[in-house]
């Protein structure tokens, strides 16, 4: 499987959470998107899980505090 590029990161954020966001918002904590909780993380943990086919270290995502933080710990 390819590489998850940013913008398909955005797209899986569009789509799995339905957020209102872009490649430019990617530095936003998150904290600051509304409605952002655990079940969100839970939802794009298994999403970012099945489009790249491996295992995500939960408790890595857990400490992202932001959108850009998330993508840099799912594509190193």
């Amino acid at each position: 499987m390819a590489a998850l590029t940013r913008d398909r990161f955005v797209a899986l954020l569009q789509d799995e959470l339905d957020l209102d966001v872009t490649a430019a918002d990617l530095h936003l904590p998150l904290d600051a998107l509304p409605d952002w909780d655990s079940v969100r993380t839970l939802t794009l943990f298994t999403a970012l899980e099945k489009e790249t086919s491996r295992e995500l270290s939960l408790p890595e995502l857990l400490e992202a505090r932001s959108l850009q933080a998330l993508y840099e710990t799912v594509t190193r």
